[in-house]
């Protein structure tokens, strides 16, 4: 014992391991949860045709209005959500807020009644909200700025990779064990991930395992608004600045082309080209696989480009996103006009690819101070969700029409171009964090 107490504490205590590249273990933990979120956010237009044979009395009109009951809450939670993520901090909020969609979605499991499936779509759209304010602020916090539309690719890509194994997984326990299991399983998953986050997710300055070299790249060419101290920036200032209209406009244009995808494509494959829910199970994955890719190539093309030719940030993603405001428009056009559904699952691919690519959700990262960075996602993504709800209920009222798919691609087609350019008059230069003034 008193050889011990010879020896400093210092010498004594064992070495803290440190982790090479910790920050991609981070945006890993972020996909997960994005992939996850999605999950959840699946099941239900996937088992719809499903339930309906159950539940015979809930028509397709109730569901736009349970899918549009989801969006309402989300809307508005999207914003609050943003400002949420901005007082907590990334930690706090999202492990409240992954609580609270795991346990919505399992309750999805007692519903009987278009009503009650209301009211759970409806406490799921409150709660899932939060994930993509604090994703991308997560991103802000532990990424440099030339990585960081790679790193939102990456969360993003979750969102994808959720759809993409949700079809094979809810069919699976669905055929195995009935529907309302597997809401069950989807939403308890979720309290799993629970645990991982609030062992491994510190801020960089705060985590133990960080390297300093790490550090330092993480923290370098960050502005002074970015490593100073935070002020509080009064909302009216962020929206005097063309930049944050740019953001929002981004998202009003195309996220109802995202929930489109999201709710509806398992249905049309099911209604305009006959498949069975065992064959949805196989085919429906494959377009959610190309979205996932495409998350992640929105941000390693620019990257590339950045490193091999020399390009700045501004050049190489705004080259990626016009060559898929070119592709999405020509692949919904086609969608309309081909029989086939092989060729309708290629030209979704194609379409779900370019979307994804295009990377709505990371432009606040690449132009604001990560502390406004969640407010400024937060107020994108409830106006975005306000579009999404009136696209929701006008897709529900063309449903019973001759061809109602035909004509929510080709209106699709128009959106694009129209974002594309809004985000080259206002949001401008991409990759110059613009200074808010307190």
């Amino acid at each position: 014992m008193n050889f011990w107490k010879n020896i400093p504490a210092k010498k004594r205590s064992p070495p803290t391991m440190k982790i090479q590249g910790l920050r991609w273990y981070i945006a890993g933990l972020l996909c997960l949860t994005a992939g996850l979120n999605y999950l959840d956010r699946q099941a239900l237009s996937i088992l719809f045709n499903t339930i309906q044979k159950d539940i015979p009395e809930i028509t397709d009109t109730h569901y736009s209005f349970i899918t549009s009951a989801f969006l309402a809450s989300y809307t508005v939670m999207y914003a609050v959500s943003g400002w949420v993520v901005d007082k907590l901090g990334t930690r706090k909020a999202l492990a409240w807020f992954v609580s609270g969609w795991s346990l919505a979605s399992m309750l999805h499991a007692f519903a009987r009644t278009t009503m009650q499936f209301t009211v759970f779509r409806f406490l799921l759209g409150a709660t899932e909200a939060a994930n993509f304010p604090a994703g991308v602020k997560a991103v802000s916090e532990w990424f440099p700025m030339k990585e960081r539309a790679l790193a939102i690719g990456i969360f993003n890509a979750g969102t994808a990779i959720g759809a993409c194994i949700a079809a094979p997984i809810i069919v699976g326990i669905s055929l195995a064990a009935g529907w309302r299991s597997a809401f069950l399983i989807s939403g308890g998953l979720g309290l799993v991930w629970l645990v991982c986050w609030l062992v491994l997710y510190k801020s960089p300055r705060k985590h133990s395992l960080i390297t300093d070299a790490e550090l330092a790249v993480i923290e370098s060419g960050r502005t002074a608004q970015e490593t100073g101290t935070m002020k509080k920036i009064p909302l009216i200032n962020l929206l005097k600045m063309k930049e944050t209209w740019g953001c929002i406009a981004a998202r009003m244009l195309t996220d109802p082309i995202s929930y489109f995808l999201a709710f509806w494509v398992p249905k049309y494959l099911q209604d305009e080209h006959g498949f069975s829910l065992g064959q949805l199970g196989i085919y429906s994955s494959i377009p959610f696989a190309a979205l996932a890719l495409g998350n992640i190539a929105g941000g390693a093309i620019p990257r590339w480009l950045i490193g091999a030719l020399g390009w700045n940030l501004n050049r190489s993603r705004k080259t990626v996103m016009a060559t898929a405001t070119v592709l999405i428009p020509l692949s919904f056009l086609l969608i309309t006009q081909t029989p086939s559904p092989a060729l309708a699952v290629t030209l979704l691919c194609v379409a779900m690819f370019s979307h994804a690519a295009w990377a709505n959700i990371t432009l606040p990262a690449e132009v604001f101070p990560k502390h406004v960075v969640g407010t400024v996602s937060g107020i994108g993504g409830m106006m975005g969700g306000v579009m999404g709800v009136i696209s929701q209920l006008a897709i529900g009222r063309v449903a019973a029409t001759t061809s109602p798919f035909a004509a929510v691609f080709t209106t699709g087609a128009i959106l694009y171009p129209l974002a594309f350019i809004l985000v080259c008059l206002l949001v401008r230069r991409l990759g110059e964090v613009r200074e808010v003034k307190s």
